[in-house]
């Protein structure tokens, strides 16, 4: 496991030299490509956190001369990663402003919802589908599985829409887009349709949110998990007996 330890002395109680817009200039003088959205005081003392377009964070001193780019780790009874839980609550600010009109919903039928996932997913990823084919087991528990698109080869190639692009745009133009979703999901070829839809904008959200494959399944605490789990894994982890 790679990351970065940050050890910080001297520092008795908070002087700040440099001022939040101090901060943003200073980084945009340096690196004129650097876009950032957020500069909040840190958990570190002595430090501001800056929030990057991409979900990257860095940790700029206050004296304004250097910062940390990577996790930061607080080391107590348990290593935790600092930099992670603030991912965590960006994430749930960002899913929390979904419309939930753009996403393709499968709701348990013959139950009450008792939790949701939300999962970034492709059409021909191998663990997508494994992953499609439990959501009726999934449904019984009482798991709402909401997806997101995010086509695994990106939107446009030399200058082309990527093939998992427009499968994804296809089935969140069909008139009945969880079927849509369910025949590609097989292999079925369905019609290709085009129309106003947020695969783009979803894939593009997906990246800030750090999702880097699929299926990226993201908790309504914002927490995120990158790959197949199986029914009794998402039971255990709500504490659903099966």
């Amino acid at each position: 496991m790679k990351f970065i330890l940050a050890v910080v002395f001297g520092f008795c109680g908070q002087v700040w030299a440099i001022e939040p817009e101090d901060v943003r200039k200073k980084l945009n003088k340096a690196i004129p490509a650097m876009v950032i959205n957020t500069i909040v005081e840190s958990r570190i003392e002595g430090f501001y956190e800056v929030g990057l377009e991409d979900g990257s964070t860095i940790q700029f001193s206050n004296d304004g001369e250097h910062f940390i780019y990577g996790d930061v780790y607080h080391v107590g009874e348990k290593l935790v990663n600092i930099t992670e839980e603030n991912r965590n609550v960006r994430r749930k600010q960002m899913l929390d402003g979904i419309d939930k009109s753009e996403m393709i919903v499968f709701s348990p039928r013959n139950a009450e919802s008792r939790a949701t996932i939300t999962v970034f997913t492709d059409i021909d990823c191998g663990f997508c589908r494994k992953l499609h084919n439990d959501v009726p087991e999934l449904n019984q528990l009482g798991i709402t599985v909401r997806y997101l698109a995010f086509p695994r080869t990106g939107v446009v190639e030399q200058g082309a829409k990527t093939l998992s692009y427009r499968k994804l745009v296809s089935a969140w133009c069909s008139d009945d887009r969880q079927l849509a979703l369910t025949m590609s999901k097989t292999g079925t070829q369905i019609k290709e349709k085009d129309c106003d839809n947020p695969v783009a904008s979803q894939y593009a959200l997906g990246q800030v949110m750090q999702v880097n494959g699929t299926p990226a399944i993201l908790y309504d605490d914002g927490k995120l998990d990158v790959g197949y789990r199986t029914p009794a894994q998402f039971a255990a982890r709500f504490g659903f007996a099966q």
